[in-house]
């Protein structure tokens, strides 16, 4: 597989995404990436035993390094592990001229993205995504965030990464559930914009799933120039950016209410279809548009419907709490068919609820 190199242009902020094979032990990528002679690897108990020393081995001789192991799981994105990361920084020593690397999926980096934020007012930091999800999503357009008990990324900072080093290597040992949450967001790109890459995707589900190397290179590469190319055009999510949120809303509610037992990738799914759903209850799109995304998603293993157990006015009470609600209204990422989404204000309660209980599994 051939290397890639997406640039973000974001003007002094702007930064490149690498995408080739071996880059996690790349010492020129890291040379290039690495600020002063600080750096603090954050990293998970999963993530961490296989892949931080190889990382280590790659930094800069000049850097005094260490490596902070967070817990785990979405439940540990919080402002507790946040302090801890920050005491093992000030332990370091490390000043405004430190470097901060995430290396893991989307927790770690949305946790180490955050503390480089807000760390001497921010500092610099690298993305290394180890998730199929982060790779095409998370690591890419500088969104940071912790969550509270009362829902998901409310407490969060917009701050840019350096570099993100995508290394489809380490999907060898993500596990078949992780891999196929990944696929969620792959399909949203497509649903938000591009009709080729859907069919693509329809083509191509048996070869991604088996984890060949040009059809999951492809795929990584097609959802990240999507994403760049938005992110350079609104980078603080005024306007287009915010279609990138197609079912997050609906699937935020849904890991928050589940108390996160979905991964974010399976709310994800469930929230693009609800969407759709939506989209067809109020004349927007065609009820064969739903059910056609729903067909793709199924596919790939991916859960369409809501869990029975889960209360759709619970679920809307937490949507209300949403970062993307505007004066206690909501504003929801619906569309007109595969390709064509588009922000919707003020959606009747009435009409959200009965998508709902639609989607609900029977």
């Amino acid at each position: 597989m051939s290397a890639a190199n997406i640039e973000v242009g974001l003007g002094e902020r702007a930064y490149r995404i690498t995408l080739a094979p071996g880059a996690l032990a790349r010492r020129e990528l890291w040379d290039a990436a690495i600020g002063g002679r600080h750096v603090l690897v954050v990293t998970d108990t999963n993530v961490g035993p296989r892949y931080a020393d190889t990382l280590r081995a790659a930094l800069p001789a000049r850097a005094r390094v260490e490596v902070a192991s967070i817990e785990a799981g979405e439940t540990h994105k919080t402002l507790a592990t946040c302090a801890g990361v920050y005491a093992r920084l000030a332990a370091l020593g490390a000043s405004r001229d430190a470097t901060i690397v995430a290396l893991g999926g989307g927790v770690v980096g949305d946790l180490a993205g955050f503390v480089a934020a807000t760390w001497m007012r921010g500092v610099r930091y690298v993305q290394v995504p180890t998730t199929l999800l982060a790779m095409v999503d998370s690591s890419v357009g500088g969104k940071t965030a912790v969550d509270l008990p009362q829902g998901k990324n409310l407490v969060g900072a917009f701050h840019q990464p350096v570099a993100v080093l995508i290394d489809p290597d380490t999907l060898a040992t993500l596990p078949h559930r992780e891999l196929v949450a990944g696929y969620a967001e792959v399909v949203k790109y497509a649903a938000i914009g591009d009709v080729a890459f859907f069919g693509w995707l329809a083509d191509h589900v048996d070869a991604l799933l088996a984890r060949e190397p040009a059809a999951v290179a492809r795929a990584i590469e097609t959802s990240c120039r999507h994403k760049a190319g938005i992110v350079a055009r609104d980078e603080r999510e005024t306007g287009e950016r915010a279609l990138l949120n197609l079912g997050h809303t609906f699937g935020h509610a849904l890991e928050t209410a589940s108390d996160y037992a979905m991964l974010h990738g399976e709310a994800v799914a469930i929230g693009m279809v609800v969407a759709a759903r939506l989209s067809a209850r109020l004349g927007l799109a065609a009820v064969g548009d739903a059910n056609q995304l729903a067909a793709l998603l199924a596919r790939f293993g991916l859960p369409v419907a809501i869990p029975g157990q889960l209360d759709p006015d619970v679920l809307l009470g937490h949507m209300r709490l949403d970062k993307k609600a505007v004066s206690g209204k909501l504003r929801l990422v619906l569309w007109r068919g595969i390709g064509r989404a588009e922000i919707v204000s003020d959606v009747p309660d009435d009409a959200i609820r009965a998508a709902l209980i639609e989607s609900l599994s029977r």
